[in-house]
């Protein structure tokens, strides 16, 4: 096979970067001063990579919104954007309510006491599939017109924004608090919602805004008045949505997944998107169609595709691979402040006098959106995915964000089918960048691209990436390569494996993280001329005249070690793609601790919790990498090479449910007693066909699942106190094939008929979450 060849000639100068949004900055009670250049976000002049989570605090049992905030932080997010949905809080008019998984004080302290901050998105407007967009049902009928400056509707908006200041009163940046930003209104003259009271008659819609920009300023003044003053505003720039960059910082997005265009009625099949492919966001592009200079403000997310949920007339399973390709794409085009809408999954609250709080095309109770992490907190593979990113991302914010983007070629006409040309584009700063690749398309299959080699030219020199032979780029694998980076000291020409994280044991010895992309073969060259000794626990290790090229293991961790003329030590740890995305990496009790785990951990102060869906957990320290305190709990099972595997067992957890089957498609289940004290969710999964799943507990909707391929999981845990002495009822709506409803009565009658009715139940089984703990 001929060897396909990149060349690429590599911008040698020196970013420049300039102070933009000045309006835009602020500082909190310790004169950290948080402001912006043109192309990220600052604390005190230094840059600052910033990573958006999306979970909304009013759609989730407030019982465990530490835990999965604490969830969200162990994967790399930094700041917690939340809607403060107007119909949740007063839904009955001039009645507030802020209690329970309503209590947003509440939710903000958490977030301050774990480290996170916030960006609150206070409408009034939210969309985020609720009913009405957010807007209570009684605002229908109010004599105003809303999302303008009517008076009578922005003292509505005054009565709230005062509510939601009075929450947050003494949580503010400028307070040491965590808010550092506040989001007005959303998608402002470009998206709508249905009035979901007049759904299936008039058909009536939200409309989309008045008064342009006009409206967003005097929304602000509302803001400040109520004492949300932050240091930045924020509102959504796409689709022609008006976001002044006097008053706010326009954030954008991108999904490949639009149930709503299934709205039309002549729309059959998914469209594949553009969304993959490289953009330079310094520029008017797809999808970024900025009212203003885009080289002079920061190009920042706050919707790219965390996941999706399934509208009723679109089902889909998410490929999780997709939303770490999205993250790939929006970074190597220039951002420096990802978001992902949303990061955590949820279910919609009840409503007082509205039983469903949702928009009528969506489930009525579940917003699990396929996320990271989903509704009932299981952790899934996009997840694991982004965190390897975001691990790179902080450890290097200031060294990454001084990189611009540089695209080889223009890409503005290259079709999303084009799936045979390799897609790729740099982050370069001085010469030393990355090189973004990826090989996911949505709705299409990118094939295996093999036998490639990049060429790098730099004023003195050309390098070869990988320096003999080809490298191979695996269908849906994105990645993102290091080229002539400095590694403490020795010069790294490039390696065929992806950055993920580094640690400084002390002054004189640092270690870096890397994994190789799923079928692409690890290798690494290093500059001789600055290297005393050099060794591989796991691999080869050849020489030219410069340079000394390192392949390691392909099967196993390997660790190069290195010293330097210098004297500085320096260890290369390289894992396989599988093992990257058990790698969790956290400081406790003053020590950097890095391990391997399939279980889910999560890190306090005094103690260290890991969640798994088996009865024992199972954990791999790296090279000793742990502190005693943290082995002393587990006992070591085996040791190959680098790492110590250890073992820690619990007594099996036996849940035999009681099934009555009524028909093939309902069934009723009931619960022995489960010993909570071993457990921390149980997951019921239902394996079944048909159109939409639902789920009852004495006549009441507990939750629903529209069919779309997948396992339907419920979450049992916040149920299993009433299911103690009460049955789950499941019940399958059938896909109705020749449906028809007959209106040729002479008397006042309809009725349905179908030629096939397709619903069945096939498995039910509950999986037990269990929770092990270690304290100080």
């Amino acid at each position: 096979m001929n060897k396909k060849i990149e060349r690429v000639t590599v911008n040698t100068a020196k970013n420049t970067f300039k102070p933009a949004l000045t309006n835009l900055q602020g500082e909190n009670a310790k004169n950290e001063r948080l402001h912006f250049s043109n192309h990220f976000m600052m604390i005190d002049d230094q840059p600052t990579f910033g990573i958006c989570g999306e979970f909304h605090f009013s759609r989730y049992d407030c019982s465990k919104w530490k835990d999965e905030l604490l969830k969200m932080k162990m994967g790399g997010i930094t700041i917690v954007p939340t809607y403060v949905i107007w119909n949740h809080h007063e839904e009955v008019k001039g009645t507030f309510d802020w209690e329970g998984s309503k209590n947003l004080n509440r939710f903000v302290r958490l977030c301050q006491e774990l480290e996170l901050q916030c960006i609150l998105r206070i409408g009034p407007f939210a969309h985020g599939e609720v009913r009405n967009g957010g807007f209570p049902d009684w605002l229908y009928g109010e004599p105003c017109r809303v999302r303008s400056n009517d008076s009578n509707y922005l003292q509505l908006v005054k009565r709230l924004y005062e509510e939601i200041g009075n929450q947050v009163k003494g949580l503010m940046y400028s307070d040491d608090g965590p808010v550092i930003g506040i989001q007005l209104e959303n998608e402002f003259y470009h998206a709508g919602a249905p009035w979901e009271q007049t759904t299936g008659t008039s058909n009536e819609w939200v409309p989309g805004g008045e008064d342009g920009e006009a409206h967003i300023v005097r929304l602000k003044e509302i803001a400040n008045e109520a004492g949300l003053i932050t240091p930045f505003y924020t509102a959504t720039g796409w689709g022609g949505a008006v976001a002044p960059t006097s008053e706010v910082l326009p954030l954008w997005g991108g999904y490949a997944f639009w149930p709503w265009v299934f709205y039309d009625p002549n729309v059959t099949e998914h469209p594949v998107t553009p969304e993959y492919i490289y953009r330079n966001y310094n520029q008017p592009t797809y999808n970024f169609d900025p009212q203003y200079n885009p080289d002079e403000i920061p190009f920042a997310c706050c919707e790219m595709g965390g996941g999706m949920t399934v509208f009723y007339k679109y089902r889909f399973k998410l490929p999780y691979q997709s939303v770490e390709a999205m993250a790939n794409i929006k970074v190597a085009g220039g951002c420096n402040f990802v978001g992902y809408y949303v990061f955590h999954g949820s279910s919609n609250p009840k409503g007082k006098l509205t039983p469903y709080l949702n928009e009528h095309a969506t489930p009525k109770i579940s917003y699990d959106y396929q996320a990271p992490i989903g509704e009932f907190g299981q952790i899934r593979d996009s997840y694991k995915r982004l965190k390897r990113q975001h691990y790179f991302y902080k450890d290097f914010e200031e060294l990454f964000c001084e990189t611009t983007t540089y695209l080889p070629t223009n890409t503005d006409h290259m079709r999303p089918d084009d799936v045979e040309t390799l897609r790729y584009a740099l982050r370069v700063n001085e010469g030393r960048g990355f090189i973004f690749m990826n090989n996911y398309q949505d709705h299409l299959q990118s094939p295996a691209k093999h036998n490639l080699q990049f060429q790098l030219q730099l004023e003195e020199r050309t390098i070869a990436i990988p320096y003999e032979g080809g490298f191979s780029l695996e269908e849906d694998i994105s990645c993102i390569l290091p080229f002539n980076q400095n590694l403490s000291g020795v010069e790294l020409h490039y390696a065929t494996a992806q950055l993920l994280k580094k640690h400084e044991v002390s002054e004189m010895h640092h270690q870096y993280f890397f994994f190789y992309p799923f079928g692409m073969k690890p290798s690494f060259q290093l500059n001789k001329k600055q290297i005393a000794d050099i060794s591989c626990t796991e691999g080869e290790i050849k020489e030219d005249e410069d340079s000394w090229i390192i392949y390691p293991s392909e099967s196993n961790l390997s660790k190069v070690s290195i010293q330097t003329n210098a004297g500085m030590v320096i260890d290369l740890f390289t894992m396989t793609d599988e093992q990257s995305l058990d790698f969790w990496s956290f400081e406790w009790q003053g020590k950097q601790h890095t391990l391997l785990t399939d279980a889910t951990v999560l890190v306090e102060k005094d103690r260290i919790r890991f969640e798994t869906d088996s009865e024992t957990l199972k954990v791999s320290v790296i090279d000793g990498m742990v502190a005693t305190d943290l082995t002393t709990h587990l006992t070591e099972y085996s040791k190959e090479g680098l790492l110590t595997e250890y073992e820690w067992s619990k007594a099996k957890v036996q849940i035999t449910p009681i099934i009555d089957q009524v028909d093939e498609r309902r069934m009723t289940i009931s619960l022995p007693q489960i010993p909570e004290s071993h457990v921390v969710e149980v997951l019921l999964r239902i394996s079944y066909e048909g159109d939409i799943g639902y789920a009852y507990i004495s006549n009441e909707l507990v939750h629903d699942h529209f069919h779309n391929g997948d396992v339907w999981e419920i979450g049992l845990g916040h149920l299993l106190e009433r299911l103690s002495h009460e049955s789950l009822y499941l019940m399958i709506s059938p896909i109705k094939e020749g449906r028809e409803v007959k209106s040729d009565s002479p008397m006042a009658a309809r009725s349905e008929v179908a030629l096939k009715e397709i619903a069945a139940i096939h498995s039910v089984d509950l999986k037990p979450i269990y929770e092990f703990e270690i304290k100080r």
